[in-house]
């Protein structure tokens, strides 16, 4: 258990490599084990004492005092379909941090890290329907290993409001203009269909065209497809893409975007749950336009609405890299 511990706390520079630091463990009651990405996890400790509440949402078995923040235990085996969980004194929690917030998961136990590539990542088996909480899936030893959603875990506990005067100050004359003369159009690559959703829905509200891809390489795949049908830069005006994402992440797709001369002009916003230990220098290095912590509608829009009004000035997005001088 140390060992894991330790390995939790020497992240690793896989990211930009395409890839990545895989957590394993098993839920309570549920023989496979699960997986998440090593990048969230803050800590993990044996369960401590928790506190019962009345009115807690029936995933959430109590809530815990660590290192001066009070923080919310969700039984992970219970959240997606199996029983509530026993012997919960044995148990542990992983500590990890989603969407700008922190979140402590009952596991039954944790068994190591593995370091893999994305390309081992595989989306969900088509078929699987959308009822399921994986976000994708690998093998290991033999043994199917399944990455959960947890973004959608935690919507269906706390769902998110997008209200209707989020955005409302992200318009003016000049954004209007180009919406209405130009009918932009944005390409969102996430795996987790709640957040696809998420972010298809803001842009909508702007009243901007959406097309959807599932991870990495389909983003990839569709870009060059419209590259071969004139100029990228009048056919998508930004892509906005999560960076955990099975066959491709994110830093990868950003980086073949900015070695493709057909495709090195787009305008690319990270927008990822990987907040707490996000390397701004790692955004750079891919060649990134801007970074969003998921998720914020206003955020994401007014970084959205920059992006649109620069690519239709004629800036290049390799020119407007974060961290590098702006060329005008």
């Amino acid at each position: 258990m140390i060992g894991v511990m330790d390995s939790v706390n020497e992240l690793t520079e896989v990211v930009g490599q395409n890839r990545m630091e895989l957590l394993l463990f098993k839920l309570s009651g549920l023989r496979q084990c699960y997986g998440i990405n090593v990048f969230k996890v803050r800590e993990i400790l044996p369960c401590p004492h928790l506190t019962v509440m009345p009115k807690l949402q029936k995933f959430v078995i109590g809530v815990a005092h660590i290192r001066g923040q009070t923080i919310s235990v969700i039984d992970l085996g219970y959240a997606i379909g199996g029983r509530p969980s026993k012997n919960i004194d044995k148990s542990f929690i992983i500590i990890a941090e989603y969407n700008r917030s922190t979140h402590a998961f009952l596991v039954s136990s944790v068994e190591r890290i593995l370091n893999m590539n994305w390309d081992k990542i595989m989306p969900p088996p088509k078929g699987a329907g959308d009822s399921n909480y994986m976000t994708a899936v690998t093998e290991i030893d033999g043994e199917l290993v399944e990455i959960l959603d947890v973004e959608k875990i935690l919507e269906e506990i706390s769902p998110s409001k997008l209200e209707e005067h989020d955005l409302e100050e992200v318009y003016d004359d000049e954004f209007t203009k180009i919406i209405k003369e130009h009918k932009p159009k944005v390409l969102i690559a996430d795996d987790s269909k709640v957040a696809l959703n998420q972010v298809s829905h803001a842009m909508e509200k702007l009243n901007l065209e959406v097309v959807k891809a599932n991870d990495g390489r389909e983003a990839y795949d569709l870009l060059v497809e419209a590259a071969k049908k004139g100029p990228i830069c009048q056919q998508y005006a930004v892509v906005i893409s999560d960076v955990e994402m099975p066959e491709m992440d994110g830093y990868t797709l950003c980086a073949k975007i900015r070695q493709d001369p057909a495709l090195k002009s787009l305008y690319i916003i990270l927008h990822t749950s990987l907040s707490g230990v996000f390397n701004l220098g790692m955004v750079s290095k891919a060649g990134a336009n801007d970074f969003i912590p998921k998720f914020n509608s206003l955020e994401l829009a007014k970084a959205v609405k920059k992006g649109i009004i620069l690519t239709n000035a004629g800036h290049s997005g390799s020119d407007l890299i974060i961290g590098k001088e702006t060329k005008n």
